[in-house]
C-alpha cells in the first residue's frame, strides 16, 4: 500500500485550523482525514520554522547570496592571477617599480 502524501496547502490549512484552537486535535484530524499524531508533527514543524519566515532568508535569497559569493571568489582568483602575471612581467622587463 503506497504512502499517503499531502500537499503543503492541506498541511498549512490543517495547522491553521489547529492553531485557531476552536477544535480539538481529533476533530481537526478527522476533518482533514489525517492521524492526530501526523497533525501534531506538522504543527511542531510549522512552529519550529515560523521564525524563519520573518528572517528574510528565503531560499531564493540564500541561492542568490551563494551565487554572489561564488562570483566574488572567482574575481579574487582572477585578481591573484593578474597580480602574479604583472609581477612576472615586471621582472622580465627589468622594472622593479612603476614611477609614481
Amino acid at each position: 500500500m503506497p504512502r499517503k502524501t499531502y500537499s503543503p496547502a492541506l498541511k498549512a490549512k490543517a495547522v491553521l485550523a489547529l492553531l485557531k484552537e476552536d477544535q480539538t486535535f481529533g476533530q481537526v484530524a478527522a476533518s482533514f482525514g489525517v492521524h492526530p499524531n501526523q497533525l501534531r508533527r506538522w504543527k511542531e514543524h510549522a512552529l519550529a520554522h515560523l521564525p524563519d519566515l520573518f528572517a528574510g532568508e528565503s531560499p531564493q535569497a540564500l541561492a542568490k547570496q551563494a551565487e554572489q559569493e561564488a562570483h566574488q571568489e572567482q574575481l579574487y582568483a582572477e585578481i591573484g592571477r593578474l597580480t602574479t602575471e604583472l609581477t612576472w612581467l615586471k621582472k622580465k622587463a627589468g622594472v622593479d617599480r612603476l614611477p609614481g
